[in-house]
């Protein structure tokens, strides 16, 4: 069970996204820059509880047609081998000392727990609270083998792809003979349906600038 330390990073996750988001394909933002504000998601455990994972959601832009993003992090107390390109930036924790902040897309730590997450073998836990499940975050099992999740939990980061409004995350289950494709939507879109049906995916709710809740598709396993 991960342990969430109620204390200060310097330079805070928010001041880190702010310098990283206009260098991504899919932000949408103006010229101006980024002024990203946290708007939900939720976290899961590492099993070796050694690597912090959370997929947050940031809002940027005026109230009106704000943008959405998901953004997926991993906190590590040590640098990730070959992983440099998905380094977003350093951080003084309060507790733990320096901590390195990836683009979680690239973590073999973060994709593995997404694997597991959508096959049934993991729960997504609230953002700020300790051991507690988030009731907002519907997770649906894929169903015989249409885009399905099959096997052993357990899964092997083959390749990451950035696309236009998704990163596609390439991965190998164990046992499997053939790669599986996770679909992480950077750029979250609201809707009132669950997604493709038959297809395992992760749904859940985000905060607007205007303070209400919406809910949309963050994460599907494609064909």
């Amino acid at each position: 069970m991960a342990v969430i330390h109620h204390t200060t990073m310097q330079p805070t996750k928010l001041e880190l996204l702010a310098g990283w988001l206009p260098t991504r394909d899919w932000y949408t933002g103006r010229e101006e820059g980024p002024s990203p504000a946290k708007a939900g998601g939720f976290r899961l455990d590492d099993p070796a509880g050694e690597v912090g994972i959370e997929f947050m959601v940031v809002t940027d832009g005026p109230e009106q047609g704000a943008a959405a993003y998901l953004v997926p992090l991993t906190y590590r107390g040590a640098p990730l081998d070959g992983a440099e390109h998905a380094l977003i930036g350093t951080s003084e924790h309060g507790v733990l000392g320096t901590r390195w902040i990836y683009d979680g897309a690239h973590d073999p730590v973060l994709v593995g727990q997404l694997y597991a997450l959508l096959h049934g073998q993991a729960v997504a836990q609230a953002q700020s609270v300790n051991d507690t499940p988030d009731p907002t975050v519907s997770v649906s099992l894929g169903e015989g083998d249409g885009g399905g999740v099959s096997g052993a939990a357990d899964a092997e980061l083959v390749r990451v792809t950035e696309r236009s409004d998704h990163t596609a995350v390439v991965v190998r289950a164990s046992g499997a003979p053939e790669e599986l494709t996770l679909r992480v939507r950077r750029v979250l879109r609201a809707t009132d349906d669950d997604g493709v049906p038959g297809r395992a995916q992760v749904t859940a709710e985000w905060l607007l600038p205007d303070g209400s809740t919406t809910r949309g598709l963050y994460i599907s396993v494609d064909a």
